[in-house]
Formats: C-alpha cells, sequence, structure tokens
C-alpha cells in the first residue's frame, strides 16, 4: 500500500494545527495579564487552605504566591481567551463563570445519580462506548471536559483522540441512548463544553 496518502494527511494535519495555533496565539492573553490571573488563583487557595486572614500570613502568602506565579502563569492560563480589561477578565472569571460551572455541575451530579440509581434499580442498563466531538481544541479546556464528563456518574471518559484539528471523545456510557454521535454528545456534554468555550480555545 502507498504511504503518498498517510504522508498527505499528516501534512494536513499539521497545516491545519498550525493555523489553528496562530489564530488563537494572537488571542493569547499578555504575560502581565496570566501572572496576576495566576497569582488571584494561588493567593486565593492560600487564603482558603490556610484559613488564617491576620496580616503576617496574608503578607506571606502574597509574596510566595508573586513569586511562584512569576515562574508558573502558563501552566494555568496559557489556554485562556478574553478579550478586555483585566479587571473585566478577572471579575467575569470570579462572579460569572466559576459559578456557572458549579451550578451546572451540582445540577448535572443530581441528576445522573437519580438516573444512575434508576437504571440500577431497573436493572435497565445497555452499556457501550461512544465518540463523542468537542469543539475545543485547548488542552486545558478538553482536559476539564473529559474530567467533568467522568465525576458525572454514569460516564466515563477512557481517551481522548486530536486528528485532523478535531477532538474527539471517547466515553463509557451505562446506557447508551443513542448511536448518533452528535445526539449523544448534546446528552453527555450538556452546558459544560458551552461554558468551557467562553473561556478557553
Amino acid at each position: 500500500m502507498s504511504r503518498v496518502p498517510f504522508y498527505l494527511r499528516e501534512r494536513l494535519d499539521e497545516i491545519k494545527q498550525r493555523v489553528l495555533f496562530e489564530t488563537y496565539e494572537a488571542q493569547k492573553l499578555p504575560k502581565w495579564e496570566q501572572v496576576v490571573l495566576t497569582w488571584i488563583a494561588l493567593f486565593s487557595f492560600w487564603v482558603i487552605i490556610s484559613t488564617n486572614i491576620r496580616s503576617e500570613n496574608l503578607f506571606i502568602g502574597g509574596i510566595a504566591t508573586f513569586i511562584i506565579s512569576l515562574f508558573m502563569y502558563e501552566m494555568l492560563t496559557s489556554d485562556i481567551r478574553k478579550s478586555g480589561h483585566i479587571v473585566e477578565k478577572i471579575l467575569y472569571i470570579a462572579f460569572f463563570v466559576i459559578p456557572q460551572y458549579l451550578f451546572i455541575m451540582v445540577f448535572r451530579l443530581i441528576e445522573s445519580n437519580f438516573k444512575v440509581a434508576r437504571h440500577a434499580i431497573l436493572m435497565d442498563i445497555n452499556p457501550g462506548i461512544v465518540k463523542i466531538k468537542t469543539d475545543l481544541h485547548s488542552n486545558t479546556g478538553i482536559t476539564i471536559l473529559a474530567n467533568s464528563i467522568t465525576l458525572t456518574p454514569g460516564t466515563l471518559t477512557v481517551d481522548v483522540n486530536k486528528k485532523l484539528g478535531e477532538t474527539y471523545l471517547y466515553v463509557h456510557w451505562i446506557k447508551v441512548e443513542t448511536l448518533n454521535r452528535e445526539k449523544a454528545g448534546e446528552k453527555i456534554k450538556g452546558d459544560i463544553e458551552g461554558w468551557l468555550k467562553k473561556i478557553f480555545w
């Protein structure tokens, strides 16, 4: 069998990935904004785990988390794409994006627990692995989506496949309700993907 088609597919994959990367790289947050957002996230975590709001603890925590942010800002914020002023981004993420995600996940967890309990009691199960497509390209966004699906009872993400600029998730579903990829994706992903697309590319 000729290797030309495989070579062409590899080249096409490389070109698509390069175009996508250049398109979204242009929308990347400036370095100083990434440092600020990382510092806010780390400092908030410091305050929560230390449960101490005395001035000396806040001062030490602020300095330590700022130094860490200077070296590790890309790990948390390199995939975020959001235009606007830095204050607008902070308020948008803190008071809109995170509460919305928590609300969606709490609702989905409660709903999925009842569904799994019903399937277990009635023995109404039809397990299988389905392949669904995601419009996300960011590694962080795809990871959060895959983990959110796994966290929801009844579904488990077993693999991720990125090819030709498209990303597919292989999900084990306790009761396969449809083999249609698009409809299965809508049922499994719910509103989570739409939420992730607000800040991740």
